[in-house]
């Protein structure tokens, strides 16, 4: 046991005296400067997710599952959508009702469609509601290019991280050296729903308002 004792502090007095030796440089500790910089752009939508839930239990039972979905998908094929690409299962349950007729089942079918403007979300709810299915909702919304865009903004942000450390340190005239330690701070998502909002309506002629991608990076430069 105190042999094991004795190994850990001298692992313990090696670990530090490597990090001292890794923190100074001819004697001098090592100096740094920390900076923080975050970078945005607004883009307009063209990624729209919607969810669209058929549940017989809507109509009573009196409508099944099957026979809504036949009338969602005509009303879809309209629009112009494409029903392979752009509609997804997400879900299927079924429910249990008693009533004096007896024990009744209910089934029920989320579904995830995408569409690519504001003005042909609106025109899939208008129709879904003529068709008796009002349970059609915007889930989030994204675009097509925020992937390259989140790539771009680290740059910029990594940027204007060191600008901001050539400011701080040219009053105490010295200079920044390289970097030492980079590290991007995670964003939330671009836009959900409640961040959803509608810039104008006239008719169906609607748009949604541009939604903000940005990036934030810490980093550290040695002086």
């Amino acid at each position: 046991m105190k042999r094991e004792l004795t190994l850990l502090l001298l692992a313990g007095a090696l670990a530090y005296g490597t990090a001292q030796a890794g923190e100074e440089n001819d004697g001098k500790a090592l100096h740094f400067i920390e900076t923080r910089a975050r970078v945005d752009t607004m883009v307009t939508p063209d990624r729209i997710y919607m969810t669209i839930v058929l549940a017989e239990k809507d109509s009573k039972g009196k409508v099944s599952a099957e026979e809504l979905a036949g009338r969602m998908a005509k009303r879809l094929t309209l629009l112009g959508i494409d029903m392979e690409k752009q509609l997804k299962v997400d879900d299927l349950s079924s429910t249990f009702r008693r009533s004096l007729l007896g024990q009744q089942v209910l089934k029920s079918t989320r579904f995830s469609l995408l569409v690519y403007d504001a003005a042909t979300a609106m025109r899939v709810i208008a129709a879904l509601e003529e068709e008796g299915i009002a349970n059609a909702s915007i889930e989030r919304m994204t675009h097509a290019r925020e992937e390259e865009l989140r790539l771009e903004l680290k740059r910029q942000a990594v940027a204007k991280a060191k600008r901001n450390a050539e400011a701080m340190a040219a009053p105490l005239g010295q200079a920044v050296g390289p970097a030492i330690y980079l590290s991007d701070v995670p964003q939330g998502n671009v836009a959900t729903r409640s961040s959803m909002m509608m810039m104008r309506k006239e008719g169906l002629d609607v748009e949604f308002r541009e939604i903000m991608i940005s990036e934030e990076v810490v980093a550290r430069f040695r002086l």
